[in-house]
């Protein structure tokens, strides 16, 4: 098993798909889509680094992290991002963010987003 690895922002593997949550779900019904480049979530431990690639279609949800750390980089789309008690803040494609532990919001996908992501935790 090599220890490098390649993104690929088009996989040809088939992606797990995933619909949200009805706890989380506020409006919409977005569908997702995720190509784990490492670790499953079934297979992550507590500290475990996952990485991939994850597509959501529009709809609006709530966000919590917990004690996770969530690097995220847009590749296309365009979503809104509402901290609670802060104001939105857009991202679209080429755009980063980092989601702390603790972090809980709203994600409103606006345009059909795709973005890399690095979750520690």
């Amino acid at each position: 098993m090599s220890l490098l690895i390649t993104v690929n922002t088009r996989p040809d593997t088939t992606p797990v798909p995933a619909k949200a949550a009805a706890d989380r779900l506020i409006s919409g019904d977005p569908s997702f889509l995720t190509w784990a480049l490492d670790a499953s979530r079934e297979e992550a431990t507590e500290g475990k680094v996952r990485t991939g690639i994850w597509e959501a279609t529009p709809g609006e949800t709530i966000s919590i992290k917990g004690t996770t750390f969530e690097f995220c980089h847009i590749l296309e789309g365009h979503i809104e991002i509402e901290e609670d008690g802060h104001a939105p803040v857009t991202y679209r494609g080429g755009d980063s963010f980092i989601m702390k532990p603790g972090f809980k919001g709203i994600w409103r996908t606006i345009e059909t987003v795709r973005k890399i992501y690095v979750i520690v935790g």
